[in-house]
């Protein structure tokens, strides 16, 4: 269970603010309801003013992500939008009595909300257009660079895992991580400049070094034969790795390890995975909630085969059941 303060309850279970504003003049939108959290923000503005009188939100996810609307709202009414630009996720989390770390995204998607919805009020586009190609670095949430950047400046990130704790970006599949820890060192290198972080702090790529496959497909040859084949970088480095004598029963206990390993995020986004059945090198699995309908579901499945092929530690090939059913 996350530790939640009573703030929070309060504000999950009878959240203020809630529903639809016919006649907002300013409306955001972030996240993705097929992938995760979602939040609607309408705001009414005073024309003459530029105060915020009204504020209201539609939000889709967890108790968390609800509260956090809810406070975001309660932070912003009566304030000119000028002032509610210097409103910061961290502001949000402070209202609430704090937020438990893996939680902090929620409160990150509201200033990005806020953010948006005060752009709509003043009609113009903001910043940067942050889904050009390239920018976009976690295509299973949509986090782009600039959301990234502002959370990493904001909260002084300088981890991988804080980044995904506050954006989520990296949490699903995995294969994005290489483009997140380099745009974390691009951005803690521009803060030690700035001086507004200091240089030991500072993320670098290559500091604390993960496993990474080569970029090009490699030949090996196939155990028991003399026949070469092509496999992934990452089989490959998985086959390098094997254990030898391994048992059909501790290979299905690593693929489950793995397979649980996952399923915490997951479900914190409303789905869910099972292992269905192991047959060979050929892992079947069957996905739940969310992750049926979402249209990144072919890259949890990839994220999965990694996870279970470096906990395995050999080539292995992850399927979704509905793939025995078509066949």
């Amino acid at each position: 269970m996350w530790n939640y303060t009573d703030k929070v309850k309060e504000y999950f279970f009878d959240p203020k603010n809630a529903g639809v504003l016919s006649d907002a003049n300013g409306v955001g939108e972030v996240g993705s309801i097929s992938c995760g959290d979602a939040l609607r923000l309408m705001i009414k503005v005073d024309e003459a003013t530029h105060v915020i009188t009204e504020a209201r939100f539609q939000t889709f996810g967890c108790g968390s992500a609800i509260a956090s609307s809810s406070a975001l709202t309660e932070l912003i009414i009566g304030k000119t939008v000028d002032e509610a630009l210097a409103v910061t996720n961290q502001d949000i989390a402070d209202f609430l009595g704090g937020l438990p770390p893996e939680k902090m995204h929620c409160s990150v998607m509201g200033a990005e909300a806020l953010r948006a919805a005060i752009a709509n009020y003043k009609g113009v586009e903001l910043d940067e257009d942050d889904h050009e190609e390239g920018a976009l670095l976690c295509k299973c949430f949509g986090i782009d660079y600039g959301m990234v950047e502002r959370a990493v400046r904001t909260n002084g990130l300088t981890t991988l895992d804080q980044v995904t704790a506050y954006t989520k970006a990296g949490g699903s599949c995995k294969t994005c991580h290489e483009k997140i820890e380099e745009a974390l060192a691009e951005i803690n290198a521009a803060m030690v400049a700035e001086g507004a972080l200091a240089a030991a702090e500072a993320f670098s790529v290559g500091a604390a070094p993960s496993p990474k496959a080569p970029a090009s497909p490699i030949v090996v040859k196939k155990p028991g034969t003399s026949a070469p084949v092509q496999v992934s970088p990452l089989a490959a480095q998985a086959e390098k790795a094997r254990p030898a004598g391994l048992t059909n029963l501790q290979k299905i206990t690593l693929i489950q390890a793995a397979i649980e390993d996952i399923r915490p995020q997951l479900q914190r986004d409303g789905g869910d995975i099972e292992l269905v059945d192991v047959d060979g090198d050929t892992v079947v699995v069957k996905l739940s909630g969310t992750c049926v309908g979402c249209q990144m579901s072919s890259i949890t499945i990839q994220g999965v085969q990694a996870a279970v092929m470096e906990k395995v530690g050999r080539p292995l090939r992850v399927i979704p059941h509905t793939a025995l059913a078509s066949a």
